[in-house]
């Protein structure tokens, strides 16, 4: 679990090729303080496994899951990624519950300076759109954010000055994709309507069919 603060902005040092499996290396200060083989650690939102601690990186192995729903698979030597490392029970939860699940990936449609914030609008699949409600939670890049507009075929956020500098959301422009995780407790509440909407009445007639 992870709370979408994010601790380090990590610097990608190299990316092995490969359509079904790719090693990712990353640099990184911060959260080598305790990092070990075999802990989860959140990159841009997609909670990956540490195969390998080295004095200044550590490397992961994204699968052909990650790599097709996620934007892990386009990252390249250089580019910067949000990094969090897992949560632990005595943790201040200052942001959300996310799992480190994306759930498919945004596109940035705009970005606007209003005053003291910035205002990103996010482009998503229809199907995820569902999940996104006014002052609703979600994380973006791993970033735990609050959803301010919604709209027919995208929603937007406000960023503080403090998120963009401390996230890699500095560096993003328009057209960028982003990782999109909703809400957790909104897909059970979704889970439970369609259930509910699609289950069958339990009548005499019913009772009878089934040899009751």
């Amino acid at each position: 679990m992870f709370t979408g603060i994010i601790e380090e902005i990590g610097e990608v040092k190299s990316v092995s090729k490969g359509t079904k499996l790719r090693k990712l290396e990353i640099k990184a200060k911060k959260v080598l303080e305790d990092l070990k083989t075999g802990d989860s650690i959140n990159i841009d939102g997609a909670c990956q496994t540490v195969v390998e601690v080295t004095s200044s990186s550590f490397l992961v192995e994204a699968v052909e899951e990650t790599l097709r729903r996620t934007s892990l698979g386009e990252l390249k030597p250089r580019n910067r990624v949000n990094l969090e490392r897992a949560l632990r029970f005595s943790d201040r939860l200052g942001g959300h519950i996310l799992t480190g699940h994306v759930d498919c990936k945004g596109r940035i449609k705009s970005i606007a300076h209003r005053g003291n914030s910035w205002r990103f609008e996010f482009s998503l699949p229809e199907t995820y759109l569902a999940y996104m409600v006014e002052k609703g939670s979600l994380g973006v890049d791993g970033i735990s954010l609050t959803v301010v507009d919604v709209f027919k075929d995208s929603f937007s956020v406000s960023v503080i000055p403090f998120t963009l500098a401390y996230t890699n959301l500095s560096k993003k422009r328009e057209g960028y994709s982003v990782n999109i995780e909703v809400d957790l407790i909104g897909k059970f509440v979704k889970r439970f309507l369609v259930m509910k909407s699609t289950k069958e009445k339990i009548t005499q007639e019913f009772l009878k069919e089934r040899g009751w």
